[in-house]
């Protein structure tokens, strides 16, 4: 059963999530502010955090990049601000999806589950994580593409594991940064770019020309791994 996380100001929003999630065989927690919110995401061992972006003292936005300096819990953002910008916004800082209110309790439950799938179901139970062709094995620090070894550093591991643990996603190279060194190192460009480079080489070389993808002016994500 996933846990979810519900950080919502308004008591009548979080009753009506709360109903419909425990109906969907969720289980859930909830917090009324910015504050409590993140302190209970950072603490927590959440599957799934449903946040507000208007809320008081620390709004959504704010909440979303401090927990992504921490954690890489997936993010469903409400809000009452149906708004183009605000939504590339979200979704850039590591939100997973986006929805308006007012809204159908059954949307969301199944954007839930689909945001619950694609972050739990690219994993298998002895913690290789699995795209297309290409498996990594963090634990015992493997990788291998269609069989075959890859022979990676411990950053680059890190920055493919980020990336496989939730495929969908777009990272910007400060989340990158932050998440793969820490957000109290401070990490040149050109270091992060080295990185890369040598990363997506040696999965080319590998066969794995298409594992890396870069979505131009935002950041980069994982690709099919099909073999390019």
């Amino acid at each position: 059963m996933a846990d979810i996380l519900i950080i919502d100001d308004d008591p009548e929003i979080r009753s009506v999530l709360r109903i419909a999630l425990k109906q969907a065989g969720l289980k859930t927690r909830e917090a009324g502010d910015g504050a409590e919110g993140l302190a209970k995401a950072l603490n927590g061992q959440d599957d799934l955090i449903i946040l507000d972006i208007g809320l008081p003292a620390m709004d959504g936005f704010e909440l979303c990049r401090r927990l992504r300096a921490e954690k890489q819990t997936p993010i469903l953002f409400l809000t009452a601000r149906d708004d183009e910008i605000d939504r590339i916004l979200g979704l850039e800082l590591g939100g997973d999806d986006y929805v308006s209110k007012p809204f159908s309790p059954r949307e969301l439950v199944a954007r839930v589950r689909a945001i619950l799938k694609r972050s739990q179901g690219n994993t298998t139970a002895n913690g290789v994580m699995q795209r297309g062709l290409l498996e990594l094995d963090p634990n015992r620090h493997l990788c291998r593409f269609n069989g075959s070894n890859v022979a990676l550093t411990q950053r680059e591991m890190a920055i493919l594991a980020l990336l496989m643990a939730r495929p969908e996603n777009v990272y910007s190279k400060p989340q990158l940064s932050d998440a793969v060194y820490g957000p109290v190192i401070h990490v040149s460009d050109r270091t992060l770019d080295s990185h890369l480079r040598n990363l997506r080489g040696k999965l080319r070389e590998a066969g794995a020309g298409d594992a890396i993808e870069t979505v131009h002016g935002v950041g980069i994500r994982m690709g099919a791994c099909k073999g390019a």
